[in-house]
């Protein structure tokens, strides 16, 4: 299989994932304080799917809200982004931390450290990637690496075509 494979963006991984995944995606955006201007745009995006005012999604518990949301299969790429970012900073930091010390990139508690940008070796990002695969559940990881290529695609891009090349989950 070919390692030129199209960009792979965050609505296309949103889409992709699973209802429990989206779920707790949208479970740890509505409880981030960063969040704001996404949550949002989220607001108005349930508003529209449930023909409900924003003022009326506001009133929701945040279960509803995360509920709705998690149903939501196309949101605009600034808020996927923001809610892959977020589910995996708050649900997925021992993925994030074990895949950067395969490859030896310094972080901090899964944040890359602004000193160890660098694109990883082919062959090492491989190998991280798979040891990653047997390590975790391979949905996660497979969110994951794709996120990263989304993210980043001139250091990570390497990614989408070694995930592409694995059984599909």
């Amino acid at each position: 299989m070919s390692m030129e494979t199209e960009p792979v963006t965050p609505s296309q991984i949103w889409r992709e994932m699973t209802t429990e995944q989206r779920t707790a995606a949208a479970q740890a955006f509505w409880t981030d304080g960063e969040s704001v201007p996404q949550q949002v745009e989220a607001v108005q995006a349930i508003a529209r799917q449930l023909h409900f005012r924003p003022q009326s999604v506001l009133k929701l518990p945040v279960e509803r809200r995360t509920h709705h949301l998690a149903a939501i299969h196309k949101v605009s790429e600034s808020l996927a982004s923001r809610m892959l970012v977020v589910y995996h900073l708050e649900t997925r930091r021992p993925l994030l931390e074990a895949f950067l010390d395969r490859l030896g990139i310094a972080h901090e508690h899964g944040l890359i450290a602004e000193s160890a940008a660098h694109t990883p070796a082919p062959e090492k990002l491989r190998e991280a990637a798979n040891a990653l695969r047997d390590a975790f559940p391979p949905a996660d990881v497979r969110v994951y690496l794709r996120t990263l290529a989304a993210q980043d695609p001139e250091t990570w891009g390497g990614l989408v075509g070694i995930v592409s090349e694995w059984p599909a989950v």
